[in-house]
Formats: C-alpha cells, structure tokens, sequence
C-alpha cells in the first residue's frame, strides 16, 4: 500500500475522532458518524470538500505544505501524528517549533498511581517536567536552582557538578558506555524534530564545548534504541541502592517516563522501602 493509499484512512481516524464542540461548532444535530463531518473540516481547513475527498481516497498527489499545515492544525494534530501525515503525504516534515512539556491527563493519572517506584517524567531534550516525592528521597539535592540546565538530565550527567546532598550515581564500564550513547542518540532525534527550540540548540552547544566524552559521542551520529539501564545510586544516608532504569516513551505527547526498579527481596529493595515510608510521611 502506497503512502497516498494510507493517508486516506489516517485522516478519516483523525477527522472523526474530532468533536464539533472542539473546534468551536455546535454539537447538535443528528450524526450517523463521531467527528467532523467532510464539510466541516474542508471548510475550517480552508480546502473544497473535493479535495479533501480526493485526499482522503488517495487521489490528490503532493498536497501542498499550507494545505497539511491547516489540516493539521484543524485536526489538532499532536507532534507525533503530524510527523505522520506530512509522511504519509510525501511531504518534508516542517520544523515543530518548541520541545513540549505538556502531561497529558491520561499520563498523569497513570503517573499518580505509581507513587511507590521512583519516577520522573522528562521531555524530549531531557528537561525534568515532574518527579513524585518517592524520586526525591531517592535522589535528593536541592529542589529549585537559578540554572536553567539544572534539570536537564544530559547536562546532569555530562556537564554539572555533583550538587551537595544529592545522591550520587554510578556505573560501571559497559553500562555508562551503553547509557551515555543512548541517550546522545535519542538527544539527536529531539535536535532534528525541534531545530527551532533555541534551548535544544544550547544545550548540545554548551555540551559539546564542555565535555569531550560528548563532543565524542555527538560526532558518531549513532541511531540507538531507547532501552532499559543499570545503575547503583550513593544514597548520602542509605548508601548504594542498585537499580534497574526502565524509560518508557509517551509517543503522543514526545515525552519520556523514566523508572526505577529494586529487585525484590534484596537490600536496595529495603532501601526503597525506607525512602517509600519517608515519602508517605511527608505527605501526610
């Protein structure tokens, strides 16, 4: 099946998926499908209902970029779904504009029943959006900080000073080596998606002219899966907790969930189990 093929069935899925009330029209009346009728998404994307049928059968070859651009924007296309319909259209995927940071509501209910494992939830670049009070007892060190980069986790890695009473991580050889490319590698799929985030821009500046393992790793331009890690955090009371890092990606939303497992029934385990009863403490 071609690319033109698929589109048809990808923007049906989109259109109906879209309420009247979403794109300020009236909800009444009777309606044999969900969504947006043909009409109504022709005319709020500025395009003849022909077209549009045209496109949606597979017909109408090249649409132009101001046409997807106002089909995607009509449709309330998320950055992953208008990556799709600009490929599947044939089109050069235009620049996206800013990393987001938004936690979709689905996600953070899914988020807040997961108060007993250590979580946090990055963007794209790596900026910390939220973190559960399990995360903080685990990791610890300051909670704000006038630097920008503070709550980056690249930056953390590569580039920051250990912050006093924060936690300390270390790997060994093998595992540093395997998280240090892959998260370069996912860093450079966040600068092609974002090319205008001027942050995005900085950091791999400043991470390049400060840390030659970086400048390194940069220059390889590896594609690497995200996958899972191991690591053992120096916990300044608890000392070494070893743990397994899961990283879950939120495709939607472009954002990364990250996870930290103790497996049962062994000291880092109960070191959790610690931090987890201080973090209830706390919160009542």
């Amino acid at each position: 099946m071609s690319t033109h093929t698929r589109l048809g069935p990808a923007l049906r899925a989109w259109r109906e998926r879209i309420g009247p009330a979403e794109v300020g029209l009236p909800a009444a009346g009777n309606r044999r499908v969900p969504g947006l009728r043909r009409e109504e998404l022709a005319v709020l994307a500025g395009i003849s209902v022909d077209y549009l049928v045209q496109l949606e059968q597979g017909r109408a070859k090249n649409p132009s970029p101001q046409v997807l651009a106002a089909v995607a924007q009509t449709l309330r296309l998320n950055a992953v779904d208008r990556e799709l319909l600009y490929r599947l259209a044939g089109a050069v995927v235009p620049p996206s504009g800013s990393v987001p940071r938004e936690v979709p509501p689905g996600v953070q209910r899914m988020i807040d029943r997961m108060s007993d494992t250590p979580l946090a939830v990055f963007t794209a670049a790596w900026d910390i959006v939220q973190s559960n009070p399990l995360w903080g007892e685990l990791f610890g060190g300051p909670a704000e900080t006038d630097d920008a980069l503070s709550g980056n986790l690249i930056w953390g890695h590569f580039a920051a000073p250990h912050a006093a009473g924060a936690s300390r991580i270390e790997r060994d050889t093998a595992h540093a080596d395997a998280f240090e490319r892959m998260m370069v590698s996912d860093l450079r799929r966040a600068a092609d998606r974002y090319p205008d985030d001027r942050a995005v821009t900085e950091l791999i500046t400043g991470l390049r002219e400060t840390d030659p393992r970086f400048a390194d790793l940069w220059t390889r331009y590896e594609t690497l899966p995200i996958g899972r890690s191991h690591k053992t955090v120096v916990h300044p009371e608890l000392g070494e907790i070893v743990l397994d890092c899961d990283i879950m990606t939120i495709e939607r939303a472009d954002l990364h969930l990250v996870l930290n497992w103790a497996a049962p029934h062994t000291d880092a385990a109960e070191k959790l189990a610690v931090l987890r009863a201080r973090a209830t403490a706390a919160a009542h």
